[in-house]
């Protein structure tokens, strides 16, 4: 078994979130047989281990003598690259997708546009730059209002429905606009889809993914206008995962093979979940994200659980998956 430190905690407005599936990763790790050292990541990017003593971070000299470090970051410096750069500096092997595909699938805009080369079906959307919104705001309201309504109006680089608003009217565009652009000066603004929320993990090197079953995402509220905010996903009883989801077998196929797909456009490695509209035989790819949530309320677990593969052996699984990528990757020439 091997020595893994487990990160969590953050500078992200997810910070809290992401303690909390640290927790549940290192309770999994420990399950499973291995030896957990778990590093809180504070607020202002401060690393500490559990008693409190300060981590100091030395380039090429790995992180207190632990074999592979699970990142259980979410949002911004952690999720997105940076914290995946860090770790390749300290030589050492870490689970989930490397530089490349974080910074890809966290930059929404990005990742739409290479789905939209690579002909993946996704949802219309609209880019809005600030210095485009500055500079004319009425042919930016004019290219949104194309899509319908309502629009989704999301900054382009964070999570877990942080920052995102639904715009029912035209009156509600533009506020929802300024209130992403606090958040990133990037926004993406997409047309609204129906049909079922679906979600489906990923698990595997980047050339040979595996796909679990597919959940449907049902929101308990009984209110005609909730949608799947922050709240909905972290409050538990907020949200019920239906697996298998309700779609017919050629659906479901194709939501499975459009997943590993993705995730191999991506540059991703180790595990994603993918997010899906499925209207009948339609199927519309929303998103990937590389580090999904663990917490007691998550989907990425319960889905592989629904697969057969227990927590234990799903989280055990990815260490082994770290340490077989790091090897590969020593192995070339620099």
């Amino acid at each position: 078994m091997s020595r893994v430190a487990v990160l969590g905690g953050g500078r992200s407005s997810e910070h809290d979130v992401s303690l909390r599936s640290a927790a549940a990763v290192a309770a999994g790790l420990r399950a499973a047989g291995h030896d957990v050292v778990e590093v809180d990541l504070a607020r202002d990017g401060g690393w500490a281990t559990r008693d409190g003593a300060p981590v100091a971070l030395t380039p090429g000299g790995g992180l207190l003598g632990c074999d592979v470090v699970f990142p259980v970051l979410h949002g911004p410096f952690g999720e997105d690259g940076t914290v995946q750069g860090l770790l390749d500096l300290l030589d050492v092997p870490y689970v989930g997708s490397p530089v490349l595909g974080s910074a890809v699938c966290m930059d929404k805009l990005v990742f739409k546009d290479l789905m939209l080369a690579a002909g993946i079906p996704q949802v219309a959307y609209e880019p809005v730059h600030a210095r485009d919104w500055e500079a004319d705001r009425e042919r930016v309201l004019s290219r949104v209002e194309a899509l319908g309504l309502p629009v989704w109006v999301k900054p382009s680089r964070l999570g877990s429905s942080v920052g995102i608003a639904p715009a029912r009217t035209p009156e509600e565009i533009a506020p929802a606009i300024e209130d992403a652009l606090r958040h990133d000066a990037r926004v993406i603004v997409e047309a609204s889809a129906v049909g079922v929320e679906a979600e489906t993990a990923v698990l595997g090197s980047g050339d040979a993914p595996t796909v679990s079953e597919i959940g449907q995402i049902v929101l308990t509220s009984t209110d005609p206008d909730a949608w799947y905010d922050y709240e909905a996903k972290y409050t538990p009883g907020g949200m019920e995962l239906r697996i298998p989801a309700p779609i017919s077998p050629t659906a479901k196929a194709r939501v499975q093979e459009l997943a590993a797909r993705a995730f191999t456009l991506s540059c991703c490695d180790g595990l994603a979940r993918a997010d899906f509209f499925v209207h009948g035989e339609e199927v519309l790819l929303n998103e990937l994200n590389t580090l999904p949530g663990f917490t007691e309320t998550s989907a990425y677990g319960k889905l592989w659980e629904a697969s057969g593969v227990a927590y234990p052996d799903l989280v055990s699984r990815l260490v082994a998956l770290a340490l077989e990528r790091h090897e590969r990757e020593r192995a070339q020439a620099f």
